[in-house]
């Protein structure tokens, strides 16, 4: 933080740019993203800010515009928020939704018609985790209705329950699939860090509309796979890989994913009401902190990933993981107090507003390369490029700064 300056003041200062960029982001979206033709929102937008014509349609994009608008609601009560968080929550009714099998489509085609029709745990969670914020913002008891739904399909067809923790991947009609990857880079595993983790945040936001102990020990369980497998207790990097006995199957660091996981966890812990485990992953917090500074460079940006095997450090800089980086590192010094954690979120900050954020055409780019340069052929709008990280970390950090 800026020398001599009171905590106050530079806290006042993060509020209101994070304030402005809240505003900056969703009227991208606002401005950009509308399908007038076919309804929703377009499929894809392309580095150069163009619309790809008859893109296919992401139920993951669709479902993070709904948390997006409807959390940016919930914090600012601007109508126009809803409105769009309103008609992405029919969209995502009338042509996500599968009817015939229940769950999520992966994708949709520009025509709202099904497209990618199997069944990945991560679209489902995170399509729970939009309709309970929206829930939260308009009593939408059809909306909370269709979360518990797919919460108790989930249940149904993807916890395991020898070993517990969600299978990775299903088909249409949620049987066994070959191909469980979420991308081409993924391995192609039974069980995933990444698909936990969000698992974790949707049903801790489902728990705020739906207290029911049933969920409140899903809850707990996800937590406890947190601790017995994928926080690595020898290095506190998450492993991120599995076959469905928990033998690990990877090595490969996520900064990211470090990052993000800390206060997911945390929040996990707090909406339960889990003293005990709630310690616990404070304390552990600051020792996955700690390893991910290692991912920062001196510009205040965080890498991408790291292969111990090969030595491999992937110097990109991602926009989501810059995003999840301002909340973990805030969180931490929440935790502690000690104020190297909110330098790191402030030299962070700047980092973002001087070579993430797109002041071309609004947004914030997919990221930079090791050389410093815009990554190339890269989504503005897609199937993982949503306004998702970046909303989520400006209202985070602003619910938390009180002045």
């Amino acid at each position: 933080m800026v020398q001599n300056r009171p905590i106050k003041d530079q806290l006042s200062i993060l509020k209101n740019g994070l304030n402005d960029e809240l505003k900056n982001i969703l009227n991208y979206w606002i401005k950009n993203t509308p399908d007038e033709v076919y309804g929703g929102f377009v499929g894809r937008i392309d580095e150069n800010n163009q619309v790809v014509v008859n893109a296919p349609k992401g139920s993951v994009l669709n479902a993070r515009i709904l948390w997006s608008f409807s959390a940016a609601y919930n914090l600012t009560k601007n109508p126009d928020y809803l409105k769009y968080a309103e008609s992405t929550y029919h969209y995502i009714i009338d042509h996500i939704i599968d009817k015939e099998f229940g769950g999520v489509y992966w994708s949709v085609d520009y025509e709202g018609k099904p497209l990618d029709t199997k069944k990945q745990v991560y679209a489902n969670d995170f399509t729970i985790y939009g309709l309970s914020e929206y829930y939260i913002a308009t009593g939408n008891e059809d909306a909370k209705k269709s979360a518990i739904e797919l919460y108790n399909l989930l249940v149904e067809k993807s916890f395991d329950t020898k070993n517990t923790g969600y299978l990775e991947a299903f088909t249409r009609d949620w049987q066994p699939i070959n191909d469980l990857r979420l991308s081409a880079k993924d391995a192609n595993e039974k069980k995933t860090m990444n698909t936990h983790l969000h698992v974790l945040e949707a049903y801790t936001t489902l728990y705020r509309i739906w207290q029911t102990d049933e969920l409140k020990l899903q809850i707990e369980t996800l937590i406890h796979n947190f601790l017995d497998h994928f926080i690595d207790p020898k290095t506190y990097h998450l492993l991120l890989f599995f076959d469905e006995d928990w033998n690990n199957k990877s090595g490969l660091i996520s900064y990211g994913h470090n990052i993000e996981a800390t206060w997911l966890l945390q929040e996990a812990a707090e909406i339960i009401n889990n003293e005990l485990l709630l310690e616990k992953i404070k304390a552990i917090n600051i020792l996955i902190t700690e390893a991910a500074i290692a991912g920062l460079d001196d510009d205040g940006g965080l890498w991408y990933e790291y292969e111990p095997a090969d030595d491999h450090l992937i110097k990109q800089k991602h926009w989501w993981v810059q995003a999840e980086a301002l909340v973990g590192f805030y969180n931490t010094w929440q935790i502690t107090g000690d104020e190297k954690y909110l330098t790191i979120v402030e030299k962070n900050w700047q980092y973002i507003k001087a070579k993430i954020l797109d002041k071309k055409n609004g947004e914030w780019l997919w990221g930079r390369d090791e050389n410093g340069e815009i990554m190339k052929s890269e989504d503005k709008a897609g199937i993982w490029k949503c306004p998702y990280h970046n909303s989520r970390a400006c209202i985070e950090i602003i619910k938390r700064i009180s002045i």
